[in-house]
């Protein structure tokens, strides 16, 4: 959350910008836990959780094939960096649309 407002910049993962994948990789650096750079690759990490049984942390993919990433907050949100000209934010899950499943890493 401390990097809601930092701006979108494709292919970075931090300190300052981010793309999606690039969000979730620097988080999960934060926690000692190690991730490609890749929302495509992140989506078959860690185990499958059903919509119903979203936790914080879990992460949220969109598309087919899947091109984006977010990080579940809980009530129905989530943080994740969009795309260019808006800053990482948070946001409800289903504003993304095309929502394809989650997977929890920890």
């Amino acid at each position: 959350m401390a990097q809601v407002g930092d701006p979108y910049v494709w292919a970075a993962a931090g300190p300052d910008a981010f793309d999606c994948s690039g969000l979730v990789q620097y988080a999960y650096a934060a926690a000692g836990i190690d991730l490609p750079h890749s929302s495509r690759m992140q989506s078959t990490m860690g185990t499958p959780v059903s919509r119903s049984a979203l936790q914080p942390g879990d992460l949220l993919f969109f598309y087919s094939p899947v091109s984006h990433v977010g990080i579940y907050i809980g009530n129905g949100q989530m943080v994740h960096a969009s795309t260019a000209g808006v800053p990482v934010r948070t946001a409800a899950i289903d504003s993304m649309g095309s929502y394809t499943g989650a997977r929890r890493i920890a």
